[in-house]
């Protein structure tokens, strides 16, 4: 919804509704854009940082380690976003894409052709019955 809303703010004719964004409420039938602007700025996010932090910190190291790495705390999402909304103002073409080049240490088994298949599960159940004989003498 914050690409809707940006697009949308931005120019382009994208039939919408503000039914759909955060903010909509549904009972008064009124738009909050502020909290919108909240959701779209991190403040969600920055919660959820807050509430992690304080209930189980291990989990909080695990799923912000990018953020921590970063030095970005709850309290500086805003400004985060702010700074990258302010670099993609500046500049709006996209970056160079790198060439895509797959790994090619990977390689995929033949497949085995109905004969082989066969005579695997063939095997597979003379060694069975060849357990369970065994276990019988005993």
């Amino acid at each position: 919804f914050g690409a809707l809303k940006g697009a949308a703010d931005g120019g382009l004719d994208i039939p919408h509704s503000e039914k759909r964004f955060p903010g909509y409420d549904r009972d008064s039938k009124e738009y909050d854009a502020d909290m919108h602007r909240e959701r779209i700025f991190g403040g969600h996010v920055g919660e959820y940082m807050e509430y992690l932090e304080e209930e189980d910190n291990t989990k909080y190291q695990a799923q912000f380690a990018g953020y921590l790495e970063n030095e970005v705390e709850a309290d500086g999402l805003e400004e985060l976003y702010e700074s990258v909304h302010e670099k993609i103002r500046e500049d709006p073409s996209p970056s160079e894409k790198k060439a895509f080049s797959p790994d090619k240490s990977f390689k995929r088994k033949a497949k085995l052709t109905l004969e082989e298949r066969k005579a695997a599960v063939q095997s597979k159940k003379d060694t069975k019955n060849a357990e369970l004989e065994a276990e019988d003498e005993d």
